[in-house]
């Protein structure tokens, strides 16, 4: 994954986290239970986050082990499609099962903070 391609992919996923929160505010506000919304919520708040992180990882790029580097974006690009995508189904009403995924994106969010971790230490950040 090149540095533009993660600044992109972390901007534009930071930029959907902010229409997806209006969204929730104003869009879905009197058509979803304050339990739904809360889930929304949670899913905007983890991705805005970790949206961030990519971009974080992509400035620290010449600073950290390209390799881990890369496993770390990943794993956080795969947890905000995990993770939130499956918060978000699940407010808009989605089969309860689909709770299941959630902790997927969870781990896949500590996995990525770790490999992030391996990555500065093995540059000796």
């Amino acid at each position: 994954m090149a540095i533009p391609a993660l600044i992109v992919t972390g901007a534009l996923l930071a930029a959907l986290a902010v229409g997806l929160g209006a969204f929730g505010a104003h869009g879905l506000e009197a058509r979803l239970s304050e339990r739904a919304l809360a889930t929304w919520q949670t899913a905007v708040q983890y991705q805005f986050i970790h949206a961030l992180a990519l971009v974080l990882i992509a400035g620290l790029w010449s600073r950290i082990d390209p390799g881990w580097g890369i496993a770390a974006a990943l794993a956080l690009l795969a947890g905000i499609v995990f993770f939130s995508g499956s918060l978000y189904g699940l407010a808009l009403g989605a089969p309860r099962t689909l709770g299941a995924v959630a902790p997927i994106g969870g781990t896949l969010f500590i996995l990525g903070w770790i490999a992030l971790a391996i990555a500065a230490l093995r540059q000796g950040v």
